[in-house]
């Protein structure tokens, strides 16, 4: 490793609290290992985290497996302290060591309370019957993407038994799944697993013109934001409206997650989208423009 690449990871490590060494960036990581350890640290610690993409410099990228004398990516450091990688940040998650290195809360090891119909009881010990030393892996992540999975159980898991069926979980999922209900239903589009979820932020609202208009003279939608781009914003915008651009993003980050925030487009399907993603990332009354801003001034 030369000097430059000693220096530029040292002034990473040394200047940032908590720095992840990684494959992509936290918005989009290249590497399932990356893409896991950031999972952890943004429900701990949301965005508040340094990062360097090591696929953008071949010199920090083989310089960092020197630095720590750890073999593999990802790598964590904390108060300039190697935690290690993906496996190791996992467990610490589980044990709650992480969140206490992050000055955060140990969460409760509580198993989840979780409910299942006689019909998907069956469909589940049907289908886990010969797994041999595996076990049935239930995961939610931050933003209730929910999966089933048959894996090698890694000791820190919780475990929820309903009758003969036994599922397995790490401490977030456990939080996020308590109280589920699963069933199993047959429909045109085909058969399988259905969860209801009682933790899942509630779905995006959708407003009428007449709406959006009431709840601007009352006060209620004071957090207007179009997602066009700017062309299409200065030609012709909702009054009171902002572009969604960096500084706008960041001020919906300020709010309180129970904020009434509006998202407009141009006919309501893009704006449906950044709806989606501000509910999952936990905001509560996310709202939606039905026709957008061309139903608007038609209005």
């Amino acid at each position: 490793m030369n000097e430059q690449t000693k220096y530029e990871i040292e002034s990473l490590v040394t200047n940032n609290t908590c720095v992840l060494f990684m494959k992509g960036n936290p918005k989009h990581p290249q590497c399932g290992f990356s893409s896991n350890t950031v999972k952890i640290l943004n429900e701990i610690i949301g965005e508040d985290f340094a990062y360097c993409n090591v696929l953008e410099d071949q010199n920090i990228r083989e310089g960092i497996k020197e630095y720590g004398n750890w073999p593999t990516i990802p790598q964590l450091y904390i108060n300039k302290e190697l935690v290690g990688g993906n496996d190791i940040v996992t467990e610490m998650y589980n044990s709650g060591e992480l969140q206490t290195m992050l000055g955060k809360p140990v969460p409760e090891r509580k198993p989840a309370t979780i409910t299942i119909t006689d019909k998907a009881k069956e469909n589940i010990l049907s289908g886990i019957q010969d797994i041999g030393s595996n076990v049935l892996m239930l995961s939610i992540d931050s933003q209730f993407n929910t999966r089933f999975s048959i894996e090698e159980p890694k000791g820190y898991e919780l475990t929820s038994e309903i009758d003969e069926i036994k599922i397995y979980m790490d401490i977030g999922t456990a939080k996020r799944a308590d109280g589920i209900e699963i069933d199993w239903v047959e429909d045109l589009q085909g058969a399988g697993l259905v969860i209801k979820n009682p933790n899942e932020p509630k779905p995006v609202n959708q407003i009428s013109n007449k709406e959006l208009q009431k709840g601007i003279e009352e006060g209620i939608y004071a957090h207007i934001f179009d997602v066009r781009g700017e062309q299409e914003f200065l030609g012709n915008s909702i009054p009171g409206s902002k572009r969604l651009d960096k500084s706008n993003m960041q001020e919906i980050e300020s709010l309180s997650k129970d904020t009434p925030i509006v998202f407009v487009c141009n006919v309501g399907n893009t704006s449906q989208g950044a709806c989606e993603f501000y509910r999952k990332k936990g905001y509560t009354n996310v709202n939606n423009l039905v026709g957008g801003v061309s139903a608007w001034l038609n209005s």
